[in-house]
């Protein structure tokens, strides 16, 4: 067999994968791999951005389950790819981004464009590596893939020295992964499993808060069973929005900060709280002390370090939320075979009795209302689409108002709160989905930060849809400034530019605007069926905020209304 080149070997690596797309953009130190891409039939997104090719390939794996691909060069390209990788971190997304660096003979002395990679990387990412020998980067590559999207999901670097791309080696892939030291626990604790499903059972006020783990693991149709079958309300978390049809009578929605008030009720009142992969963030409990005071808490993860660290556990389960939601369900039934189903109608006539008398609800007016607009794209696309959300108000106002029906449809950032995330990871997302309507929902500030990916949308034919709401503000700043600091707006007014019509056509998109509330669906109308990169200017109240809000500090059921 004939000698390839390190970067001939990653790229082979990558198909013996199966990785279908590269999100990148290239630069010295990575140019042997881009000359190896030159020769393959491997499809490469340029991006204007390395941030944006790390968004792009976490929106791909998010919508699609695989694991997403980012490449970036040494130096300022690596550094540039850590808001990415960090974001897909906190939301435990599989993604493997591959940077260049300095040869090996310099590396440490302050050469060109390098970067302590591996060292910036080390707290942000599930495992890095720093390749030394050519022969070792097939075996990397594996272990890559199967660290990243094994166990709890995660992104994994691997920094590649340009000399260690030009060396000559004999291809050797295997399909075996020799990693003794790590072992994710798939199966849950049999007797666990039982005491867990025996305390359940007792319960008299249950409540199951599902998060991003459900749709990881791939358990959604398990979680659905078990809530169905057992007659329990859901409430599910940002990260795990989709994961349980929010259109069920037994879908609380969502909790926390601008939760609603009856899953914030719920939880404060529930008995028994079955959470299946979640992480307890601060943004849902509010002031941990008074979370669910009155709830034994169950807690499935397939991460042992997750159970106990925000909050007290009752009964540990460490495993797969898929394996283990089976088996708790077969010991559930179990029991229930001797005695009967437990009657709950109390508790689920109670929370009936919440949703009435305080369901989400804003007030048309003849200004756009930004939750008008959203329940438009739900209404009009039926649901079937794949929504994104920048952060901010608008991903508040997404979550709230957008009813997800499916795991992997709706994309947002969680746990870093990324401005800038939604366009490119909706362009990654329409890659892996081009069967979909794909839909960000955004900010004027947040899409500001990423605007120039609208060349990467055109140049490559992915229809993404982007709904600004503009109200002129950095919005969730400015209502946290009129709400906690007497209207002493700082530094949060945009002014109402640029022209985002005028910039979407100036990259060869389609550039819509509404200022009134009839002109809101014919727009929509026309992106959705214009099969072409559209931007639309959804001029809002610019003052209108998001309720309910829990305010900094308190318990979950204190919330502020308008």
């Amino acid at each position: 067999m004939s000698k390839i080149s390190g970067a001939q070997a990653l790229i082979k690596s990558f198909k013996n994968e199966g990785v279908e797309v590269i999100f990148g953009f290239p630069g010295g130190r990575v140019l042997p791999i881009y000359d190896a891409l030159f020769d393959s039939d491997m499809t490469h997104i340029l991006v204007r951005h390395e941030q944006c090719a790390a968004h792009a390939a976490d929106g791909y794996a998010r919508a699609t389950g695989k694991v997403g691909v980012c490449l970036a060069t040494s130096g300022p390209g690596s550094t540039n790819l850590m808001t990415g990788i960090a974001n897909a971190y906190m939301d435990s997304i599989p993604i493997v981004a591959i940077t260049g660096q300095v040869s090996t003979n310099v590396i440490g002395t302050d050469a060109f464009q390098e970067a302590d990679t591996t060292g910036i990387s080390a707290p942000i990412t599930k495992h890095n590596y720093l390749v030394k020998d050519a022969e070792d980067l097939p075996r990397i590559i594996k272990e890559a893939f199967y660290i990243a999207s094994s166990g709890r999901p995660g992104p994994v670097l691997i920094d590649i020295p340009d000399d260690v791309s030009k060396m000559m080696i004999d291809f050797k892939y295997s399909d075996e992964v020799s990693l003794p030291g790590y072992k994710p626990t798939i199966k849950g604790h049999a007797k666990q499993i039982k005491q867990a499903a025996n305390l359940l059972y007792e319960a008299k006020r249950p409540v199951i808060m599902a998060g991003g783990g459900v749709i990881s693991s791939n358990a959604s149709g398990e979680l659905t069973d078990l809530a169905n079958q057992l007659n329990i309300p859901v409430t599910a978390t940002l990260m795990g929005k989709g994961c349980f049809p929010e259109d069920s009578p037994l879908s609380l929605q969502m909790p926390g900060m601008h939760g609603t008030r009856y899953a914030n009720y719920a939880l404060t009142e529930a008995d028994v709280i079955l959470a299946v992969g979640v992480r307890f963030d601060d943004r849902v409990t509010g002031k941990i002390s008074e979370f669910a005071p009155k709830a034994r808490i169950i807690h499935i993860d397939i991460d042992p370090a997750e159970i106990g660290k925000n909050v007290r556990v009752d009964v540990p389960i460490v495993g797969d939320a898929k394996n283990v939601l089976s088996a708790f369900l077969a010991a559930y039934l179990k029991i229930a075979e001797k005695t009967g189903m437990p009657d709950r109608k109390v508790w689920l006539d109670l929370i009936a009795e919440w949703k009435e008398k305080y369901p989400l609800k804003y007030k048309f007016t003849d200004v756009i209302k930004p939750e008008y607009v959203i329940e438009q794209i739900f209404e009009m696309t039926g649901g079937d689409a794949i929504v994104t959300t920048e952060v901010g108000q608008n991903q508040m106002w997404a979550a709230q108002y957008y009813t997800a029906l499916k795991p992997r449809t709706f994309i947002s950032s969680g746990g870093l709160g990324t401005m800038g995330f939604g366009f490119p990871a909706a362009i990654g997302a329409q890659f892996g989905r081009r069967d979909k309507i794909v839909f960000d929902i955004a900010g004027d500030g947040s899409f500001q930060m990423v605007s120039q990916e609208l060349a990467t949308a055109v140049i490559n034919h992915l229809p993404v849809k982007v709904a600004i709401m503009n109200n002129g503000y950095l919005g969730m700043v400015r209502q946290w400034q009129e709400l906690l600091y007497k209207r002493r707006y700082s530094h949060t007014c945009l002014e109402s530019c640029p022209d985002f019509v005028k910039l979407a056509e100036a990259y060869g998109a389609v550039g819509l605007r509404a200022t009134k509330p009839q002109e809101v669906k014919p727009v929509l109308e026309q992106a959705i069926n214009n099969g072409q990169v559209t931007v639309i200017d959804f001029r809002i109240e610019r003052e209108e905020n998001v309720f309910p809000m829990v305010t900094p500090g308190s318990a979950i059921n204190y919330m502020l209304e308008e």
